[in-house]
């Protein structure tokens, strides 16, 4: 092999090598964080109520919301300013609410998160009148992360939960504070 032969292959090998490195550098600014990253900042920045129109950066611009209800499944989809709405919608109800991340765990693009949500009864749920009270909602949601996006989720509630604390408050009588 010739001089002139060695330097092309040379320089076949360093534009691989550059593409390479190119490409593994794309991929890490893209998806620079892990996807349980991804969720726990989401869940911490957006879900808690600090940032709601913060979602646009964690969600797909269409997110598939599965409502894991065992006598009504639905799934919805999501855009970034639908959830943005929805965070709002909880802040009607509940105030300004604690939000806690109670487990967190990842198994390559899917994430279990199990959190509790501790407000006050300030809005209605279900046509209710409020009633002041303390209210506990805990929930368990597996979010799927793709290219560094939320795109897909399924939530389960404690519903009925919420809704024998809410007939305890009612029961109490109104603004009454029931811890």
């Amino acid at each position: 092999m010739g001089k002139r032969e060695r330097l092309w292959v040379l320089r076949g090998l360093l534009v691989a090598a550059c593409a390479a490195t190119a490409s593994a550098a794309c991929a890490r600014t893209a998806g620079s964080k892990t996807p349980k990253q991804i969720v726990r900042s989401f869940l911490e920045n957006v879900r808690s109520g600090r940032n709601p129109d913060a979602a646009a950066l964690y969600f797909a611009p269409f997110v598939r919301a599965h409502q894991v209800q065992s006598e009504d499944e639905q799934t919805l989809i999501r855009t970034p300013a639908d959830y943005a709405a929805h965070v709002r919608e909880f802040l009607t109800t509940f105030g300004t609410f604690s939000f806690s991340i109670e487990n967190l765990l990842a198994e390559k693009n899917l994430v279990h998160v199990r959190w509790r949500q501790v407000g006050r009864h300030i809005g209605s749920l279900n046509g209710e009148k409020p009633t002041g009270a303390k209210l506990v909602e805990l929930t368990s949601t597996v979010y799927r992360v793709e290219e560094g996006k939320i795109v897909e989720y399924w939530l389960q509630t404690d519903r009925k939960g919420m809704e024998i604390q809410i007939a305890h408050a009612t029961a109490a009588g109104p603004c009454s504070g029931t811890e």
